[in-house]
């Protein structure tokens, strides 16, 4: 069952030459007009399901805000249609819809109204909301004494008191304290769990990866790619640091998984592979088991500095360690076309059993958005076992000494 449908949808504002103009057009409104066409969105479709999780992102400027007010209906579009199936739920703009002269409990009760709750409804889950914001006595105060945090707590509260079908967020809850964000994406999965849709703009990758089915990309005012969360996310990186002469591929690997190649090209990894204790290739290791990472890298043009990036990810491509020779203080400097490198990275494979990915980086500084040689997602592929550890869950091998202090004497009643 489709949710939210999106069809050719676009969004233009009019652009007069000067105010006159404006004039002119109410005075003699058969006359030519005088504006033209801002385009900020264009022909964008797509579909979401029923309980599906949906990021969108994009650069500054591409559109993601005013798609959200368009599928939130609180802009009207140009072009194209939208139709969602239930009640929604938004979260755009910090404190949209609260009037700052009166108190957190007084706009509660308007902002529920806006959101199709009776009066009789906000108030009997007015306490869930107070307990959920938590601003203590400030719900009664003037929502101008409000931090931004204050007001996310208590926006976020009041558009998730009740579960709606459809919930929107745009970056809001990047204001809040890390508590609250928590608190918030708990909140966000207990909806998903009853099959809330969400619909939500973030730049925390880490997020996305965790909450979202899938992510659709914008640049300028166009979709421009729809895919899973790794793999748009790759690409997006890519594209960030596409200021640089370089080129951007994809391409399908043998796993069926899509793969990013981005970079200018001055050095390239040539080879990758993952060895044992024994300097023997693997492509499974052992929890706590000596590991080498192996990176042969060729030099195609002259180079004054080079550092090599490392990022490991698990299988829904959130970043579990990185580090560069950058940090580790090993850059390679005046390097000359030709010339070969072969990187040796010795470390315990201190994760939890599971697939995982690693992502090479060759750059001059700390970041890829200065000098991009190259940035290869899933360069490489290998998997972690349990072979000879207790039984553990999670990502890491945290394995404690504990110590347990027993009193066993008896506690006298009186």
């Amino acid at each position: 069952m489709t949710a939210i449908r999106v069809n050719g949808l676009g969004k233009a504002y009019r652009k007069y030459e000067n105010r006159w103009s404006r004039v002119r057009e109410w005075v003699f409104p058969w006359a030519p007009a005088a504006y033209s066409q801002n385009w900020v969105l264009r022909d964008v479709s797509f579909a979401v399901g029923r309980g599906e999780a949906v990021a969108i992102v994009g650069m500054n400027g591409a559109g993601k805000s005013t798609l959200l007010k368009l599928i939130a209906g609180t802009v009207v579009p140009t072009s194209g249609t939208v139709e969602c199936a239930g009640s929604i739920a938004a979260l755009l703009e910090l404190g949209i819809g609260f009037h700052p002269d009166f108190t957190g409990r007084q706009n509660v009760i308007m902002a529920g109204q806006l959101l199709g709750m009776s009066t009789e409804e906000i108030l009997e889950r007015m306490a869930w909301i107070e307990a959920f914001a938590e601003i203590g006595p400030y719900i009664d105060q003037p929502v101008r004494t409000y931090s931004s945090g204050m007001q996310v707590r208590l926006a976020f509260s009041v558009a998730t008191a009740r579960r709606p079908d459809v919930l929107i967020i745009d970056e809001a809850l990047s204001v809040g304290d890390a508590y609250f964000q928590h608190k918030s994406f708990a909140r966000i999965r207990e909806l998903r769990e009853q099959s809330t849709t969400l619909l939500i703009v973030s730049h925390d990758g880490s997020s996305i990866r965790s909450l979202c089915d899938r992510v659709v990309l914008l640049d300028a005012g166009r979709l421009e790619l729809e895919g899973s969360p790794a793999e748009v996310m790759d690409f997006y990186n890519a594209k960030l640091a596409q200021r640089q002469i370089q080129t951007v591929q994809r391409r399908r690997l043998d796993d069926g998984e899509l793969q990013t190649v981005s970079g200018t090209g001055e050095a390239t990894v040539e080879n990758i592979e993952l060895l044992d204790g024994q300097s023997r290739p693997v492509a499974h290791v052992g929890v706590g088991a000596e590991a080498v990472l192996r990176v042969d890298v060729r030099i195609h043009a002259p180079i004054p500095r080079l550092v090599l990036g490392y990022i490991i990810k698990d299988r829904i491509g959130q970043d579990i360690y990185g580090t560069n020779t950058h940090f580790k203080e090993l850059p390679q400097e005046q390097l000359q076309v030709g010339e070969r490198i072969r990187y040796d990275i010795r470390f315990r494979m201190n994760l939890g059993p599971g697939s995982y990915t690693v992502s090479t980086a060759l750059v001059s500084t700390d970041t890829h958005l200065v000098n991009n040689y190259q940035w290869k997602d899933r360069a490489l592929v290998f998997g972690v076992r349990n072979l000879d550890k207790i039984s553990f869950i999670g990502s890491a091998w945290l394995d404690p000494q504990i110590s347990v202090l027993r009193d066993s004497r008896p506690v006298d009643a009186a």
